[in-house]
């Protein structure tokens, strides 16, 4: 089957099982059960147009078509117009993905998701191969090998970049402002969080933390460097490209500078609302505060930024975020594929979602061309300079 009829299969069955989900859900009739109320009979009329399409093609198409692969297509249409994270893995693709290990897995050191169908790099990691071959936020990754990022889920491509240390992989990268793509060859290797980064300015009236994670750890590493700063310093936290972490954590470490009111929800149409509460008992200071993000903010570091822009906290500096807010539920099909699939999205105190609206900055600055070393500030940084500002003006 040529690619561009693949392409064209793929569309279609992505609009048509679009459709399909908005009047069926998982439920107790095999895979689809009908939504109660939810206009089944359209479903079911987008149900017989889908079946008379693959009738058509199996019986009118020029060569004799792989339908298993047609319909694999059709799936994987179908879940990446939910949403990104949302993906149809084959058996194949299932089992690779139970049976990855939890710990010696070699990276290339970025957290990818989907933008426009095809694998996005979100962030990169300092240091790592990615980053020493000048990958950069919103490089856009066309293909991994011969395959291209398009046709695979976010689930698979993840996957696709992981392997054992000192392997190589291709990729083919179209860059921001560069029309053709550039064939770039990484090679694997074991990919480790920066350290905490910190700094002193405006003569120690100002600490600046840079997180590079938001896990358990880094977390309380970042409480007790506020506790023993001593003289209660102004706070920059620097949330840019950082998208490892913990939602829990993220919320965790807005509540060191909350102490009441709402900093988040959860919720989906069979997850009941769940309403996150800044804790007194966890609040650390009331020092003033501002807040760095990028379009690599992703994840966990939105949920901090957003509750504490929500809260009127603090100064929120820089570029609207990534956008990634959800809960996935891994679904087990009877053939031995598996659906990965967002039931929950985040909220931020506005009610907002973040995976649908990002973090709009309350002081919006673009980033500099410069770069930065393993997180420490330059003197081109704009952002930098405009949340410093912003800080040497509040009285301690």
């Amino acid at each position: 089957m040529s690619r561009f009829f693949q392409r064209l299969v793929f569309a279609v069955a992505a609009t048509v099982f679009a459709a399909l989900v908005l009047g069926f859900t998982m439920g107790e009739f095999g895979l689809f059960g009908v939504h109660a109320g939810g206009g089944q009979d359209g479903a079911y009329r987008q149900m017989h147009i889908y079946a008379e399409v693959l009738k058509r093609i199996q019986s009118d198409y020029v060569t004799d078509p792989n339908i298993n692969n047609v319909t694999t297509g059709a799936l994987h249409g179908l879940l990446e117009s939910l949403d990104s994270d949302s993906s149809f893995l084959t058996a194949t693709e299932y089992k690779i993905y139970k049976e990855r290990p939890s710990s010696g897995v070699a990276q290339i050191g970025v957290t990818v998701s989907k933008r426009f169908g095809y694998a996005t790099v979100v962030s990169v990691v300092p240091g790592s191969p990615a980053d020493k071959d000048h990958l950069a936020d919103g490089d856009v990754i066309e293909s991994i090998g011969d395959q291209s990022t398009r046709e695979l889920s976010l689930a698979v491509v993840r996957l696709m970049l992981e392997g054992k240390p000192g392997s190589a992989v291709t990729l083919s990268v179209v860059r921001p402002r560069k029309a053709d793509p550039e064939k770039v060859t990484l090679t694997r290797t074991m990919v480790s969080m920066p350290a905490l980064s910190q700094q002193q300015y405006e003569n120690a009236s100002i600490l600046y933390l840079k997180p590079g994670a938001l896990t358990a750890a880094r977390v309380d590493e970042i409480a007790a460097k506020i506790k023993t700063s001593g003289k209660n310093p102004k706070i920059l936290l620097d949330l840019r490209d950082v998208s490892d972490g913990d939602a829990a954590e993220g919320l965790r470490l807005a509540n060191f500078f909350i102490n009441q009111g709402t900093m988040a929800a959860l919720e989906g149409q069979k997850v009941p609302r769940q309403t996150f509460t800044a804790d007194p008992g966890k609040f650390v200071t009331s020092a003033p505060l501002a807040v760095l993000v990028n379009r690599g903010t992703y994840g966990a570091a939105e949920l901090t930024a957003d509750a504490i822009e929500g809260a009127k906290r603090g100064d929120v500096v820089g570029e609207r975020t990534f956008g990634e807010g959800s809960v996935q539920k891994t679904i087990e099909l009877p053939d031995g594929s598996a659906l990965l699939l967002t039931v929950a999205k985040y909220q931020g105190p506005d009610g907002k979602k973040i995976q649908d609206e990002a973090v709009v900055p309350t002081v919006i600055v673009g980033s500099t061309t410069d770069e930065e070393d393993q997180g420490t500030p330059t003197k081109g940084d704009e952002p930098l300079n405009k949340a410093l500002g912003l800080l040497k003006a509040k009285n301690g």
